[in-house]
């Protein structure tokens, strides 16, 4: 059994200017090679609709040892589903679990022209981050940092500055993302109305 993916398994390749990070390798998951996947966001649509992948090498901090491969890499993925405790998956040419535990800490990328088109009224994580949220008075209530899942629908969390003893200082505000509050997403303007006011 090989400790490396077997050769060809990986082919080398440039990162894609619309590439988004979805998630990492975790840890091996069995015996066969398959890899259990921490994914960045509750929606893994898109890691689920591509059949390739482009992973990169563990951030410097967690990259002692590794030695998979170097630069950036695209891989096939020949089966992935979901498993009581997350997303698992097996990727072409990883057939032990040596092998899949060489691959501990690899970030995977999916380019964002590849995600399936959303249904109407549903978006992205990927597509919210960054965007500015105002109420229906035009008050700027701050941007969008993350969206966290919680059970039946998702929360927006939104970064925005406020003055303290006369000097600014950075604060978090959250909105559940959810019709009742949320009147519109125009992503072409960068900006999600919301029914909420500034003493919620």
């Amino acid at each position: 059994m090989s400790s490396h993916p077997t050769p060809g398994a990986f082919q080398a390749s440039s990162l894609p200017a619309d590439a988004i990070e979805l998630g990492r390798i975790q840890e091996a998951w069995g015996l066969k090679g398959w890899v259990h996947i921490l994914p960045h966001s509750a929606d893994t649509e898109a890691l689920f609709a591509s059949s390739q992948w482009f992973l990169e090498p563990p951030e410097a901090r967690f990259a002692r040892g590794f030695s998979a491969f170097s630069g950036s890499v695209t891989a096939t993925v020949a089966e992935i589903k979901v498993h009581a405790d997350g997303v698992v998956a097996r990727l072409e040419g990883v057939d032990s679990r040596t092998a899949a535990e060489g691959l501990k800490g690899v970030r995977i990328f999916v380019p964002r022209s590849a995600f399936p088109a959303a249904p109407e009224g549903e978006y992205y994580w990927v597509d919210l981050i960054g965007l500015d949220v105002v109420n229906r008075d035009g008050v700027h209530l701050g941007v969008v940092r993350d969206l966290m899942p919680t059970g039946p629908h998702s929360v927006l969390v939104l970064e925005y500055t406020h003055t303290v003893d006369g000097s600014p200082q950075m604060a978090e505000r959250m909105i559940p993302f959810v019709s009742a509050y949320v009147d519109t997403v125009d992503q072409a303007a960068r900006r999600i109305t919301v029914d909420w006011g500034l003493d919620y």
